[in-house]
């Protein structure tokens, strides 16, 4: 029998609910205390490995990176306490990661699926919209229950964002995915391609600057959630410069978008529409960011337990994996002050426990 592992403090499963110790033996959570075995001790406020739900393990500027590289990801994440993250697209198969107990799970989705020539170079199948069905049962069969679409992007004819999909092709992809057991999501940053995804029947969207009073009403009554990324939505200002000279509307248009950020957010909270920490690690941004984005949380509003919840319990429960419960995987992130108080701590864990292991 391996070492028992006694964890003392505040211990945060739930957003209500607090226990003051736990054990964990063989790598899993128990209540109960062990009849035998040698002890070590942790101490502290204890939440459930984070979860980063937007994210790109073994994906950089130029595409995919070998698997020392994607290592190298993974180990950053970890050490930020995210031990959960859900891969929102990328070229390189990462499924050899889930061997490794010292490295986060994954939960992914494939490859991105953009239209041709609307997206980075080396991200995405490139693809036109008679063969996005095809594309999307593929990449639902290599993925582990997601879907992930590029919903818009720059128009050179427009000079603008501009949706990428009709309406009906995005209707016949969405519903094929969920005949494969797949929720889809999509990277959108204007307004216009949120009403078609929403009308199609969604069940996500990622940064989705681009939300309105109608679409807000839409995704809260239709439970599909959101994604928003603003430690990378910072970067609006930066893309708008860069694409100045040839295209000033779409230049505007994104500086638009960033500056009513957090007021985005927050008229989306407000009405009701589900919404979860991502930090787009792994194109433009490093691993690592999630408490950042925790942070980012509380200045469009939320509550501390708000923001919390959406990197934690809430996050874990939409990803249908568990928390900190009796006879689950310890996958827990031990902090010396209570981030309910400062949710600033997240950014310095005392200890992270992966699969029972003080990593």
């Amino acid at each position: 029998m391996s070492a028992v592992l006694h964890v003392k403090g505040q211990i945060l499963v739930s957003e209500t609910g607090v226990r003051d110790e736990l054990w964990v033996v063989d790598g899993r959570v128990t209540f109960n205390r062990p009849l035998s075995g040698d002890v070590d001790t942790v101490s502290g406020y204890v939440l459930p490995g984070l979860v980063d739900a937007h994210c790109h393990v073994g994906l950089e500027a130029t595409g995919g990176v070998t698997q020392e590289r994607a290592e190298e990801h993974a180990i950053t994440d970890r050490t930020a306490g995210a031990l959960l993250l859900r891969d929102a697209g990328s070229p390189v198969d990462t499924h050899w990661m889930d061997e490794r107990d010292d490295l986060p799970r994954i939960i992914r989705a494939g490859r991105h699926i953009a239209r041709t020539k609307r997206y980075i170079r080396n991200f995405a199948h490139e693809i036109e919209p008679e063969d996005l069905v095809a594309y999307v049962r593929q990449e639902a069969r290599r993925g582990d229950g997601w879907v992930k679409l590029v919903g818009d992007w720059i128009d050179r004819d427009r000079g603008d964002l501009a949706p990428c999909w009709p309406r009906e092709a995005l209707k016949a992809a969405i519903d094929a995915a969920h005949e494969e057991g797949a929720r889809v999501t999509a990277h959108c940053f204007g307004e216009e391609s949120l009403l078609d995804f929403a009308a199609a029947g969604t069940d996500c969207i990622e940064h989705a600057t681009g939300l309105t009073t109608e679409s807000i009403d839409q995704f809260a009554a239709q439970g599909i959630s959101i994604v928003p990324t603003l430690v990378n939505i910072e970067n609006f200002p930066k893309f708008a410069e860069a694409g100045e000279a040839k295209f000033p509307k779409y230049a505007a248009h994104m500086r638009d978008l960033y500056d009513r950020r957090f007021e985005t957010v927050a008229a989306a909270h407000e009405a009701g529409v589900k919404i979860y920490v991502g930090t787009d690690a792994g194109g433009q941004l490093p691993h690592g960011l999630v408490g950042d984005e925790v942070a980012e949380f509380v200045k469009a509003g939320m509550t501390n337990l708000e923001a919390l919840s959406a990197a934690t319990w809430g996050a874990r429960a939409w990803l249908e994996r568990p928390g900190i419960e009796e006879g689950q995987s310890a996958d827990f992130v031990v902090y010396a002050s209570d981030p309910r108080e400062d949710v600033g701590v997240l950014k310095d864990p005392q200890q992270v426990v992966l699969r029972g292991q003080v990593v």
